[in-house]
């Protein structure tokens, strides 16, 4: 089943059964993220949840579907959560307001948090194809917010001409990856401080005082 007709399943669903769907990818996520994909059963997502088998089955049919339904929530809950910082990424003072929440949402969660989409990812790219492409499409959503953003300053004059925002973007997504992995290992924000700064030194040597610098 595709995230499209996932979703057009959950439109038509009652609202109490809404409710218990969410309730099952809510737990699901949960769980995947603490334990992997592998190591989360529908048995133990029935219990979390507080639904019967027949209920999982009812709803999603197998494990991959309630996979691709926990990549479509994770994805949307990570995004979301940045907004609306990461709607509005066209300015160095916007860029580092939204390096200090990534921060400080990481902190919050006693360094040893990480990215769904991200643990998702590294566990099923080398399995499944279809939720390798779904995982994908989400860090494109994500890549394409920071672009956005780098393309508006670019437009308007405030970096150099020489700079290739699409670039800067993929960069900052990486560096954010890497940084959010190794908080997780690491238990503690070091790394993704020093590769989120690191990019965001580079964005503003990249800054001009106005539309007339060429850069060089």
């Amino acid at each position: 089943m595709s995230t499209e007709e996932a979703t057009a399943d959950a439109r038509r669903l009652t609202r109490k059964g809404a409710a218990t769907r969410d309730r099952i990818v809510t737990a699901a996520a949960e769980l995947m993220f603490e334990r992997g994909v592998a190591g989360t059963s529908l048995e133990d997502v029935q219990k979390a949840a507080e639904v019967s088998p027949s209920q999982i089955y009812h709803y999603f049919g197998d494990k991959r579907a309630l996979v691709r339904a926990v990549i479509a929530f994770s994805t949307d809950a990570v995004l979301e959560a940045q907004e609306p910082l990461l709607g509005r990424l066209d300015s160095l003072e916007a860029l580092r307001a939204w390096r200090d929440l990534m921060v400080v949402r990481q902190r919050g969660r006693d360094r040893a948090g990480g990215c769904p989409i991200g643990s998702l990812g590294s566990e099923l790219a080398g399995t499944d194809p279809v939720a390798r492409g779904e995982v994908a499409a989400g860090f494109a959503r994500w890549e394409t917010s920071i672009r956005d953003g780098l393309r508006a300053m670019y437009d308007r004059g405030e970096l150099r001409r020489d700079t290739d925002p699409d670039q800067l973007a993929l960069a900052t997504l990486v560096a954010l990856q890497g940084g959010l992995l190794l908080t997780r290992i690491r238990r503690d924000t070091v790394a993704l401080e020093a590769g989120l700064d690191t990019v965001l030194d580079r964005i503003a040597a990249l800054c001009v005082s106005g539309p007339d610098h060429n850069g060089g």
